[in-house]
C-alpha cells in the first residue's frame, strides 16, 4: 500500500468555484480548531501505518482524520456524516477542502477500512492532539494532568440481544441450518417448525414462572441443537473444503451447547461477537451490561476549558486493579495506609469522572458500539474520548469568541473632536 498523497493549502484560485475561506466565518469554532490541530504531526503518526510501494494512494490522512473527529465529535453515523458533509462547508474546510463540493470525495466504505487499516495504536494520535490543542489555546494546563481520576465503565457491544439459553440455542441451529443450506447439504430435518414452536413455549413458560415446563422446552431445543451438530459432522467428514468452513460455526454451537450457567472461564453471549463479555456492575436498574470493561482517565481538577479526558482503553477479560508493576501512587476507595489529610479532600473528587464517562457514553457513541471485533472495541473507545475533548475544545473557542466580542464592544468609544 503506498502513501497518502497529502493535501497543502495552494491558495489557487477558480473562476467558477468561490474559495472556502472566502464564503465562511473564519472566526467560527469549527475553522480555529482547523487551524489549532497540527496536521503534519498527524500526518506523520499516521503514514507509519503505509509503505512506499505500487498502487493507488489511499485518501489523505487529513480528510480521513477530519471525519473521525466529526462523526465522535457530533454524534454521527457513518452514513449520516455523510449526508452533512456534503451540505456543510465548515465541515469540508476541517477535512481540507479549499473548494466547496457538492459530492462526496470519497466512498463512506472508506472510513470502515482506514479504521480497520490504523488500529489501536496510530488512533490514540487524535486523542493526544485534543490534549495537545487544549494546552496550546489555554483550555487546560500541562500542571492539569499531574493528579488523574481513573474509574472504569461498560462499553455495550453492537446489537446484542439479551443472551438466554434458548435463543442462543434456537439460535445456533438456526444458523448450522443455513450455512447447510447454503452448501448443499440435505440434513436428515432442520427443525425450522418445532424449534421456533418450542422457543415460543420457553419463554411463555419462563413468563409464568412455571420453570419446569420451560426446562422441558429448553432440553428439547438442546436436542434439536445436538442433532443438528451431529447431523452435519457426518456429512461433511473428509470433505476438507466443508470441514474448513463449517469449523468455527460448530465450535460456537457446541460451546453454546455444552456451557452451563455458573461454569468458569469464557462463554459465548453472542454468535456474531463472540468477544462480547458479561459484566456485573452491581447497579438496581441494569444488574449485568454485555460488552466490554473500559478506562476512562480524566484530570482531578477541572481545567478552564472542563474536565478533559486523558486516557481511554478498552480491557477485554481484565479488572479495574492496577497491575504490580504499576509506577504511579494509586488510591483505591477505602484505603487507609499512607492517605493523608489532603488526599483525602482529593479522594472527595472522584466522582468527578463521573460525568466525563456519562457524557462520552450518551454524546459520543460509546454508549453503544457499532465497530466490529475487540479491535473495534478499542478503537471507539479512544475516538469517543477524542470527540468528547474536541467538543470541549469546540465550546472553548466559542467562549473565547464571545468574550473577545464582548471585551470590543465594552470599550469607551473616542468622541470626534
Amino acid at each position: 500500500m503506498s502513501r497518502p498523497r497529502e493535501k497543502r493549502e495552494t491558495g489557487e484560485q477558480d473562476l467558477f468555484r468561490s474559495r472556502l475561506d472566502q464564503i465562511i466565518n473564519m472566526k467560527h469554532e469549527l475553522v480555529r480548531l482547523a487551524q489549532a490541530i497540527d496536521w503534519p504531526v498527524l500526518e506523520e503518526r499516521f503514514g507509519a501505518v503505509y509503505s512506499d510501494g505500487p498502487g493507488m494512494p489511499p485518501l489523505p490522512t487529513r480528510l480521513m482524520a477530519g471525519l473521525a473527529i466529526l462523526k465522535h465529535t457530533f454524534d454521527l453515523s457513518d452514513e449520516e456524516l455523510c449526508a452533512r458533509w456534503v451540505e456543510n462547508p465548515y465541515f469540508q474546510y476541517l477535512c481540507g477542502e479549499e473548494f466547496f463540493r457538492h459530492e462526496l470525495s470519497f466512498e463512506r466504505s472508506s472510513m470502515t477500512r482506514w479504521r480497520q487499516r490504523m488500529g489501536e495504536e496510530p488512533i490514540t494520535a487524535l486523542l493526544q492532539e485534543s490534549l495537545a490543542v487544549a494546552v496550546k489555546s489555554g483550555a487546560m494546563k500541562p500542571a492539569d494532568t499531574r493528579r488523574v481520576i481513573v474509574d472504569t465503565t461498560v462499553q455495550p457491544k453492537k446489537n446484542v440481544m439479551f443472551p438466554t439459553d434458548a435463543k442462543l440455542v434456537n439460535r445456533a441451529r438456526e444458523r448450522l441450518v443455513r450455512l447447510a443450506k447454503k452448501a448443499g447439504l440435505d440434513l436428515r430435518q432442520t427443525y425450522v417448525r418445532v424449534g421456533k414452536l418450542a422457543l415460543i413455549k420457553h419463554q411463555r413458560y419462563a413468563h409464568a414462572k412455571q420453570f419446569k415446563r420451560a426446562n422441558k422446552a429448553l432440553r428439547k431445543l438442546k436436542t434439536y441443537l445436538g442433532r443438528t451438530i451431529r447431523d452435519i459432522s457426518r456429512r461433511i467428514t473428509g470433505q476438507t473444503d466443508l470441514e474448513a468452513s463449517f469449523k468455527w460455526p460448530l465450535y460456537q454451537a457446541s460451546a453454546v451447547l455444552e456451557q452451563r450457567q455458573r461454569q468458569r472461564g469464557r462463554k459465548i453471549y453472542s454468535l456474531h461477537a463472540h468477544e462480547v463479555e458479561c459484566i456485573g456492575k452491581g447497579k438496581a436498574h441494569a444488574p449485568y451490561e454485555f460488552g466490554v470493561k473500559v478506562s476512562i482517565a480524566t484530570t482531578l481538577e477541572r481545567s478552564k476549558g472542563g474536565q478533559f479526558a486523558l486516557h481511554a482503553k478498552a480491557l477485554p477479560g481484565r479488572g479495574h486493579n492496577a497491575p504490580e508493576s504499576h509506577k504511579l501512587r494509586v488510591f483505591t476507595a477505602g484505603q487507609k495506609r499512607r492517605v493523608t489529610p489532603a488526599i483525602k479532600r482529593q479522594m472527595r473528587r472522584r466522582s468527578a469522572v463521573e460525568p466525563v464517562i456519562g457524557h462520552i457514553k450518551a454524546e459520543h457513541r460509546m454508549g453503544r458500539n457499532y465497530l466490529a471485533g475487540e479491535q473495534g472495541d478499542a478503537i471507539n473507545a479512544i475516538l469517543a474520548a477524542a470527540g468528547y475533548n474536541f467538543s470541549l475544545l469546540i465550546k472553548w473557542f466559542r467562549l473565547l469568541l464571545w468574550l473577545l466580542i464582548t471585551a470590543l464592544q465594552s470599550r469607551p468609544r473616542s468622541s470626534a473632536a
